[in-house]
């Protein structure tokens, strides 16, 4: 004997339609990760910190503008670096023409239009010759968006987890804006202060030296 059972009951009407479209848009969005305007997504700095940190032999090319209560002023800026050396070629305005700072462990040196001098760190250095000084031994960590591994600091991400704000050596730097380079993420654009002293590095081209 067969029993027909109760027909399925498919409401059609249009409202139903409608919120049933508005669920499934809503869990397709919960679904991806939030991106930014420039891609990046949640998630991303946190799988490539190790990539970042192997990622120690690099050129960039960049503009840095420099503030003090005295003055304010810009250069270019193309430096190599190594885990052994590193090169700033330094030309423009706050680099008194050209200047190139260079050195290895134990050994820099900057050289000017009024010659060469040498001193037992590039900080000391540069406030001898220029004035000011850039916070050279940790900037190749804070320019890829890492902290320094030689004192205690602290770090603030943004809402994708890369990093927005760091504190160490009485330095706080900012960092405003991301490159993707190579498969990496790299800082383009990082604000550093200390005291009423302001830094602020523009990154036109980050390039592998390997």
């Amino acid at each position: 004997m067969l029993t027909l059972s109760r027909p399925f009951n498919l409401d059609l009407r249009p409202t139903r339609w409608l919120a049933l479209i508005a669920i499934a848009a809503l869990a397709g969005c919960a679904s991806q990760a939030p991106v930014d305007d420039g891609g990046r997504q949640a998630g991303q700095w946190e799988r490539q910190q190790a990539e970042v940190d192997a990622f120690d032999t690099w050129n960039l090319v960049g503009k840095a503008g420099l503030r003090t209560p005295d003055e304010s002023t810009s250069a270019n800026l193309d430096w190599n670096q190594t885990p052994y050396y590193f090169r700033m070629l330094i030309s423009g305005p706050f680099g008194g023409g050209r200047s190139v700072l260079e050195g290895r462990e134990g050994r820099f040196s900057l050289t000017t239009g009024e010659g060469r001098f040498e001193a037992e760190t590039p900080e000391a250095l540069m406030e001898e010759q220029l004035g000011w000084s850039l916070p050279v031994r940790a900037m190749p960590d804070w320019v890829r968006g890492l902290p320094g591994d030689h004192a205690s600091f602290q770090l603030e991400t943004d809402e994708f987890g890369f990093p927005s704000h760091l504190s160490q050596d009485g330095w706080e730097i900012d960092y405003r804006d991301w490159a993707e380079v190579e498969d990496l993420w790299l800082p383009r654009r990082v604000v550093m202060n200390y005291d009423d002293l302001r830094i602020t590095l523009v990154v036109n081209q980050w390039r592998s030296n390997d």
